[in-house]
C-alpha cells in the first residue's frame, strides 16, 4: 500500500459540470494525433453521449490509435451492444469491463482519459446530459448535475497514461508470465519531486497492490487537517476507520463540513442517517444537498489538499471497484474548488442534532437495520475488507 506520490509542475485546471468538461474532452480528443485512452463507467446514447462517440470515431477514422473501455453493467449491455458496431468500423478498439460478472462483481467506476501522452483527464463526470438522472436518463433534473473533473498537464500524464495502458492489458489475452510482469511494472512510481507549480498525485484503487490507496490518501489527510475539512459525497457510507478519522478531527478543532447528496436510494440514504448522531455529537457539521443530483467526490482539507475524482465514499468505491482520484497540493486550486463547496453547502439543509431527538423509534432502527445490511453486503462482496 502506498503513500501518495507527489509530482511538481503540473497545470491542474477544474473542470465544473458538463459545461466545462465535455468542451474540453472533446477538444483534446479532436487535436489528438495519435494517441487517445479512454475509460468511463456510464456512456450514454443521449446527444452528449452521441457528441463524444463522434470524436473519438472521427479519431480513429484520421488514423489515431484509439483504445476505449466502457463498463458493461455502468453503461449497459444494450448501450454497448448498439455502440460496438460503430466503434468497430470507425477503426475504435473497444473493450468491455466485465461482462456478466465473469470476474466477480468488481466495476471499473473510473472516468480517465489521455491523449497523446500530453492532456489527461481524471473524475466523477460520466458521458451523460447534465440535466438528466445518470440512474434513469429519462428523468430529467431541476439544474446541473453537480459534478466535477480536472484536466491535467505535465509530468503527472506519464502516471495516468501508464494505468490506462496498464488496465487496457488486463483487459486483454495474457498468459500467466505475462500478467505477473505487468503485476511488477505496476510497482514502479514516479518519484519526481519539487516544492514548484501544482503538485500533484495520482491514485488509484483496484484488487491488487492498490487495494486502500484511496482511502489511505483520505486519512492521512485528516490525520494532518489542523483548520478546515470539506467533503462533498453523494453516496456515504464509510468504514469505521474513515468515520473515526473524521470524528477525531472534529473534536480536536477542525471544522468538519459533510455535504452529502441525498434522495436516489433509500438504502443509501438511510445508511448515512444512521451515522449521523455520531458524527454530529462528536462536531461533525453534516448538509444534506436537495437542489439537483449531487454526483462529486471532491474535498478540501485546509488550505492547499484537494481532491477530485471517481471514488466515493462508501464501502463499493473504498474497497470493491476500480477507482481513480487526483489529490492536489496547490493553495490556488484548493481554493477554487473550495468556493464551489462552500456555495454548494449554502444551498443545502443543515443537519442539527436536535432533528434526531423527533425521529421516531421505528425509523431508527430502520436505520440501523440498513446498515447492519448494508455491511454484511459489503463484507461479502468485499471479502471482510469493508472495515
Amino acid at each position: 500500500m502506498r503513500n501518495v506520490t507527489f509530482v511538481a509542475d503540473n497545470d491542474v485546471q477544474l473542470l465544473h459540470t458538463g459545461t466545462d468538461y465535455f468542451p474540453a474532452l472533446i477538444g483534446a480528443i479532436d487535436a489528438a494525433q495519435y494517441e487517445v485512452y479512454f475509460e468511463t463507467y456510464i456512456f450514454a446514447g443521449d446527444e452528449t453521449g452521441k457528441a463524444v462517440l463522434t470524436a473519438l470515431m472521427n479519431a480513429a477514422k484520421r488514423g489515431v490509435q484509439v483504445r476505449m473501455i466502457t463498463d458493461w453493467w455502468g453503461t449497459g449491455r444494450r448501450q454497448i451492444g448498439s455502440m460496438h458496431e460503430q466503434l468497430v468500423a470507425a477503426g475504435v478498439e473497444h473493450r468491455v469491463f466485465n461482462p456478466w460478472f465473469k470476474r466477480g462483481v468488481t466495476r471499473t467506476h473510473r472516468k480517465i482519459c489521455v491523449t497523446d501522452r500530453n492532456v489527461a483527464f481524471v473524475g466523477g463526470i460520466n458521458i451523460n446530459d447534465d440535466l438528466f438522472c445518470d440512474y434513469d436518463h429519462a428523468k430529467s433534473l431541476p439544474s446541473p448535475r453537480w459534478d466535477f473533473a480536472v484536466q491535467v498537464r505535465g509530468p503527472l500524464v506519464a502516471s495516468i497514461h501508464q494505468e490506462a495502458c496498464t488496465q487496457w492489458r488486463r483487459l486483454g489475452k495474457m498468459g500467466l508470465m505475462k500478467r505477473f510482469s505487468l503485476y511488477k511494472d505496476m510497482r514502479k512510481v514516479n518519484k519526481i519531486a519539487a516544492d514548484n507549480m501544482v503538485q500533484a498525485g495520482f491514485v488509484v484503487r483496484d484488487n491488487l497492490r492498490n487495494r486502500r490507496t484511496i482511502q489511505r490518501a483520505y486519512l492521512q489527510a485528516l490525520g494532518r487537517a489542523r483548520k478546515t475539512v470539506l467533503l462533498a459525497n453523494p453516496y456515504f457510507a464509510p468504514g469505521a476507520k474513515f468515520r473515526h478519522a473524521l470524528a477525531a478531527a472534529a473534536e480536536r478543532g477542525v471544522e468538519v463540513t459533510l455535504l452529502i447528496g441525498v434522495g436516489e436510494i433509500w438504502l443509501q440514504d438511510a445508511v448515512a442517517h444512521s451515522f449521523y448522531p455520531k458524527l454530529l455529537a462528536a462536531g461533525v457539521k453534516v448538509v444534506e444537498y436537495h437542489k439537483t443530483q449531487l454526483h462529486a467526490k471532491v474535498a478540501v482539507i485546509d488550505d492547499d489538499w484537494a481532491t477530485v475524482g471517481s471514488s466515493n465514499v462508501d464501502g463499493l468505491s473504498l474497497f470493491l471497484n476500480q477507482e481513480a482520484n487526483v489529490v492536489i497540493k496547490d493553495a490556488a486550486f484548493a481554493q477554487s474548488l473550495r468556493k464551489h463547496i462552500e456555495d454548494a453547502i449554502a444551498d443545502g439543509v443543515v443537519i442539527d442534532y436536535a432533528d434526531f431527538e423527533h425521529v421516531g423509534h421505528f425509523r431508527r432502527i430502520g436505520y440501523e437495520i440498513a446498515f447492519v445490511f448494508y455491511k454484511l453486503l459489503m463484507r461479502v462482496f468485499a471479502m471482510g475488507k469493508y472495515a
